[in-house]
């Protein structure tokens, strides 16, 4: 990042290169489907949608070409206004309810308009907000009716639109509005959800803007008074008056200038109706249908699940991401040393010069997308002439069954790491995994179907005297279980492993303080809690305060990027296999599980489980007279303290 690298052949712009790739994206929630079925029926359905929004587009530039110099005009006309509009959104988001965990709840927010008016129509506009990736339509009841009264109780009501049967469409931040017959007087307008809108895993009901207008077409519910069941008042983003604020996602906050605006929308709507002939206007109704039923399928699908990632990101805020101008990628500068402020060439996307008579350099076009730069990464790096990936993979295969690899540097394959044992080897592995089916499962099979791995540990004094440290394999690499090895044999030998995959994790700990300077507090952990005798890979780690059980274990630092464990032999680690509360305790329930066999059989069968063989008749006699003495659950305590339940020889 400050210099070029002192060893490598890999300069500055190579770094900011790189860095190129990524610079649309940000970290932040961006929904998914969980269903890989699922995801391929939204990726059609989305693909669908985008062809039908294109042909509308033509549709709409055809009708644009009918319309002549009155629709030109008045389009020059909305253009200088919509210039005038809010620049940037406004704070205030509108009317939210509170928060319930079951969406059949009922919620109403009413407006008084201090009078009895007769009233000629009703808008209602839905919020928008980010929130969980949700934006236009935040809140917009599934199911709801507006009301009107002369009494603030509704005791006598009069229904103006009633969507309580069935679920309705989000229509995002598009008013709603409905015309008001018999020249209808009231006092009160209500809006009454029946069905809450989904928000993660609660629901609720928000709205932007109530809209009572009158035969003159005023807004007679603008600042008035607003009520409701209940309100989360969180100025200036919610509270009841922002309901009637005259403002709204993607509208002029004037009222004189939004009217104008609507004015000529009408006036340009009219015309086209009078110029567009009877068969452009069949196409155009066909692709309004076929339009809403893809939204309709798409809104039937399960709701996506939310992820924190890497994403194109329209945020709020200080910070707005690069979704706001559709995902284009930031500008990349050489920073002089490193230093933000002194930047220097801009740089596209590349990569680092590894791959002969190639440009490291991605020739993309000049329109390409955000998506293709990281698709031109993913093509280099699968390059069948990329030496690095082949070898960087079969190497830490090689070193995942055999404790070290071939080069023993896995993170460094430059000039500073340290070169291979076996070059031919590593060569031999790579180019059989590259071409052939590149599945990890045949590597693994090709290695540990070797004669190589397949060899004991035992010493062999003349091979030690040549090669002491083992580095070319003439026996195998006696190796300690990691500490997650160790942790899921216990509970698996015990009878208590949870099998179960997927979903959140678990805590060995109980945390206490957690508005300040949070405490956990391993040691008042119970190793009893059935949920937490999931495999360790769903172990919640805290970075700043690892398990103590677990750090004695040699299990890796999870603060930093570790290239391969350490595997030491301590006091501490005989100490605590032998007395952790969580080995005592597994211990007991080793016991329990055999407790159940015969006489002898207790014995034969605990250390069976434990070590994958029947004891010979001096060991069973030992264990015996063991168990007799000091119980079945200490037995089981030492046999989780045996060398062959904890090493792979």
């Amino acid at each position: 990042r400050c210099h070029n690298h002192k060893f490598d052949p890999i300069t500055q712009e190579h770094y900011y290169s790189l860095q190129a790739v990524f610079a649309a994206l940000d970290r932040a929630d961006r929904p998914y489907d969980p269903d890989i079925n699922v995801a391929r029926i939204r990726y059609n359905l989305l693909r669908e949608k985008t062809r039908l929004e294109g042909e509308k587009a033509s549709l709409d530039e055809e009708v644009q070409k009918l319309g002549g110099p009155t629709v030109r005009a008045i389009d020059e006309q909305l253009f200088e206004l919509d210039k005038q509009k809010s620049a940037k959104p406004q704070p205030e988001f509108g009317y939210h309810s509170n928060i319930e965990s079951n969406e059949d709840t009922t919620k109403w927010v009413q407006v008084d308009l201090g009078e009895v008016t007769e009233i000629h129509s009703i808008a209602i506009v839905g919020c928008h907000d980010d929130f969980g990736g949700i934006g236009h339509g935040f809140g917009f009841p599934k199911r709801f009716k507006i009301e009107a009264a002369t009494d603030a109780e509704f005791e006598t009501p009069a229904t103006i639109v009633d969507r309580t049967g069935s679920d309705v469409d989000n229509p995002g931040t598009n008013p709603q509005s409905v015309d008001v017959p018999n020249n209808l007087k009231a006092r009160y307008v209500r809006i009454t959800a029946t069905k809450l809108a989904t928000r993660q895993k609660d629901y609720i009901f928000a709205l932007a803007e109530l809209m009572v207008l009158n035969a003159a077409g005023e807004n007679v519910a603008l600042g008035k008074d607003v009520s409701s069941l209940d309100s989360i008042e969180a100025p200036v983003r919610w509270q009841r008056k922002n309901l009637v604020d005259g403002y709204y996602f993607g509208v002029a906050a004037d009222p004189k200038l939004r009217h104008r605006i609507e004015t000529l929308q009408d006036k340009r709507k009219r015309h086209l109706t009078h110029a567009v002939g009877p068969d452009l206007k069949v196409q155009i109704d066909a692709n309004a249908r076929s339009l809403a039923e893809i939204n309709k399928q798409i809104a039937a699908l399960p709701k996506q699940q939310m992820v924190y990632t890497g994403t194109v990101h329209t945020g709020g805020g200080t910070f707005t991401g690069t979704g706001a101008n559709g995902g284009k990628p930031r500008a990349i500068h050489v920073l002089h040393r490193g230093n933000i402020l002194t930047p220097r060439k801009e740089v596209g996307p590349g990569t680092v010069p590894l791959i002969a008579d190639a440009d490291w350099q991605f020739s993309l076009p000049a329109s390409h997308v955000e998506s293709d730069r990281r698709i031109a990464l993913a093509e280099w790096l699968t390059r069948p002439d990329n030496p690095l990936t082949w070898r960087s993979i079969v190497n830490r295969i090689w070193q995942y069954h055999f404790g070290r690899g071939v080069v023993d540097s896995p993170n460094d394959f430059g000039r500073m790491g340290k070169p291979p044992s076996h070059p031919e080897l590593l060569d031999w592995l790579a180019s059989e995994f590259r071409d052939g089916d590149q599945r990890f499962k045949t590597l693994h099979k090709t290695i540990v179907m070797s004669s190589v791995y397949r060899q004991s540990s035992a010493h062999n004094e003349a091979n030690a005297q040549i090669d002491s440290g083992n580095e070319f394999l003439w026996r195998m690499n006696r190796r300690r279980l990691s500490a997650e090895e160790v942790r899921d044999s216990v509970l698996s030998v015990s009878g208590k492993l949870n099998r179960e995959m997927y979903g959140p994790g678990f805590q060995v700990f109980v945390l206490e303080r957690p508005e300040h300077s949070p405490h956990y507090e391993y040691h008042k952990h119970d190793p009893d809690d059935e949920t937490t005798h999931r495999r360790s890979i769903y172990r919640f780690i805290v970075r700043s305060q690892p398990d103590p059980f677990m750090t004695t274990l040699d299990c890796a630092d999870s603060s930093q990027s570790v290239a391969k464990r350490d595997e030491t032999l301590t006091a501490l680690q005989a100490l605590s296999l032998l007395n952790n509360k969580f080995m005592l305790q597994m211990a007991e329930h080793f016991a329990e599980r055999v407790s159940n066999l015969d006489g002898d059989q207790q014995i034969t069968g605990a250390f069976r489980l434990a070590t994958g063989r029947q004891p010979d008749e001096a060991v069973r006699s030992m264990l015996a007279e063991y168990a007799t003495r000091h119980g079945n659950a200490n037995l089981c305590r030492l046999l989780f303290n045996l060398n062959e339940f904890v090493f792979l020889d």
